[in-house]
Parts: structure tokens; sequence; C-alpha cells
């Protein structure tokens, strides 16, 4: 089954059950693969690759963790609440997290390969590791481990 396929069934089966909550976030995440579809429907296939449907998912997931921070700073609990189930629900469908200690050793097995030394070598790096860690883990994280163990 396609990851479309899949979406369209959960939101079938979230309308059959009545969660509003998940139907609103699959019928956001549906919008969003649609939305970049045909924003390269103009140069070419307008069909998403998997890649291309994680980059979706990811940049969804930051959206709702900046909306959260930003809620509350702004003490607003209720919208937090609500953008943290619409992130359970993304997390579902982004690949499992890895741990800070497979993160960091991963990094260090690109900073190994590249021979990088010093902060000036930082976007080499953070470059190989995005790669690596794609869909996995925060990029502020991996920003963090690079950064420490570069200088």
């Amino acid at each position: 089954m396609s990851f479309k396929e899949r979406i369209d069934q959960e939101m079938k089966d979230a309308l059959k059950s009545g969660d509003k909550n998940r139907l609103n976030t699959i019928r956001s995440i549906r919008a969003a693969f649609l939305e970049k579809e045909v924003s390269i429907r103009v140069g070419g296939v307008g069909a998403l690759n998997d890649d291309q449907e994680l980059e979706v998912l990811v940049s969804l997931a930051k959206k709702r963790r900046d909306a959260i921070e930003q809620f509350n700073a702004g003490n607003r609990p209720d919208l937090a609440e609500t953008e943290a189930i619409e992130l359970k629900v993304i997390e579902e469908y982004l690949p499992a997290p890895v741990s800070d200690e497979e993160v960091e050793s991963i990094i260090r097995d690109i900073v190994s390969k590249s021979g990088a030394t010093s902060l000036k070598d930082m976007g080499k790096v953070m470059g190989e590791a995005m790669k690596a860690l794609k869909g996995k883990t925060d990029g502020t994280k991996v920003q963090a481990i690079v950064k420490s163990l570069l200088s």
C-alpha cells in the first residue's frame, strides 16, 4: 500500500470513528502532500517520492513543535495541547527516532571520515549528518552535537 493510499484509508477510518483531531491532522498532511505535488508538477512529474514525502512530514512536525513552544511561551496551554495531539499523529508516519547516543556515534563517524577539525568545517559535517539522519532526529540536536565535537 502506498503512503497516499494509507493516508486516504486512515482518513476514512478517522471519519468513521469521529476522532476530529486525528481527522484534521490527516487532512493537513494530505493537503501538504498535494501542495508539494503541485509545486513540483510545474517542473516535471507530479508524484512525490519517499524522500519528498518524508521532507513534508518533517516540516509539518517541526511547525508543530515550534507552535507548541510559542503557545507555551504565550501562556496558551489549550492551543499547545491541540498542537501536541497533531504532532503525535504526524510522528506516527515518521521513521522511529534514534537515541542521542546513536546520533552522536553517526556524527563522530562523519567527522572522522570528512577530516573535519574545527568549526570552519561545520557546514560540511552538518550537510552529511542531516542526510544520514533525515527524519530521524531534530536538526537543532544535530547542530549542538556537531558544535560540541568540533570545538
